[in-house]
């Protein structure tokens, strides 16, 4: 998989260098693998402040530091939900750019009853926020969190490329 996405990497690495700014990543379904992707980059450190990946409300809150009541009305695997991670994950690590992959990879039942195969990543620029939604409409746990993942670094080089 890493090295499949690799060259995707060093594509929004260069981007991301020209501009002189530096990312966060908030990785859910994807299970660390949007920021391993992006840290296959040698000198990563010119452009990743860091990240974590948001599997538990434990995490959740240490990531993002919002009140329990900003999640109020909210779903996992959902659009607004993946725009507060993004803003958050960027304002926290003090990043110019913020990416938050939330879904449902399949193989078990999502908390909020999200179908297996939806995946929402949203990103935060210092000028506007994007958001993507991919379905894959499968229950493959692992075919889920690859393709999630490459939907998410598409998106992040569209968004980047403007």
């Amino acid at each position: 998989m890493l090295t499949e996405t690799h060259p995707q990497a060093l594509r929004i690495a260069g981007l991301l260098r020209e501009r002189g700014e530096k990312i966060a990543v908030a990785d859910g379904a994807t299970g660390g693998l949007i920021a391993a992707s992006l840290l296959t980059v040698p000198g990563a450190l010119d452009f990743f402040v860091g990240g974590g990946v948001v599997y538990s409300f434990r995490a959740r809150d240490v990531l993002f530091a919002q009140p329990r009541e900003a999640y109020h009305g909210m779903r996992g695997a959902s659009e607004e939900y993946a725009l507060l991670q993004a803003r958050s994950i960027r304002d926290n690590f003090g990043a110019d750019w913020g990416i938050a992959e939330s879904g449902s990879v399949g193989g078990s039942t999502h908390p909020t009853g999200a179908p297996a195969g939806r995946s929402c990543v949203a990103i935060v620029s210092p000028d506007a926020e994007f958001v993507s939604v991919s379905e894959t409409g499968s229950n493959d746990r692992i075919a889920n969190m690859e393709d999630f993942t490459r939907a998410a670094l598409a998106a992040l080089e569209k968004a980047l490329a403007g």
